[in-house]
């Protein structure tokens, strides 16, 4: 979202158009848009503001009420997967919420999240065959 046009070029736009200079002839010479011109007269003529409104920040975090106990909880049990996380949330304070949100609210919080289990390694077969020459050169002397 961009930053609203300042107060003065806001100021000039009113007084061009109250001195009688036409919406489109104001918005070329102020070089604006017709659209900004016009909901900027009509902001003065249905409420009399002409200041900019301020920005809006989204709608809070669903899980602000709840940041305390979420530190609470990753300091208590470290190794507590966000799924188990998002059960326990669930239990104890009636709060349901998926785990994106729940991983999204502790990297705000900057709280260490673990994804999934531990898992043993990979039983897989090795990348190269036993005794196969590594990567890398070769000097042909």
């Amino acid at each position: 979202m961009g930053k609203p046009y300042s107060q003065d070029l806001r100021d000039r736009v009113i007084a061009s158009v109250e001195d009688g200079l036409a919406i489109t002839a104001c918005a070329r010479l102020m070089r604006v848009s017709v659209a900004y011109v016009s909901k900027v007269m009509g902001r003065k003529r249905s409420t009399g503001e002409t200041a900019a409104l301020p920005l809006g920040h989204g709608p809070a975090p669903r899980l602000a009420a709840h940041e305390a106990v979420l530190r609470q909880r990753v300091a208590a049990q470290p190794d507590e997967t966000l799924e188990e996380l998002c059960r326990w949330l669930f239990r104890e304070h009636a709060v349901e919420v998926s785990v994106s949100v729940l991983c999204r609210t502790l990297q705000r919080l900057g709280l260490p999240r673990k994804k999934s289990r531990s898992m043993p390694a990979s039983r897989s077969a090795p990348m190269s065959p036993r005794g196969a020459p590594r990567g890398g050169r070769r000097n042909p002397a």
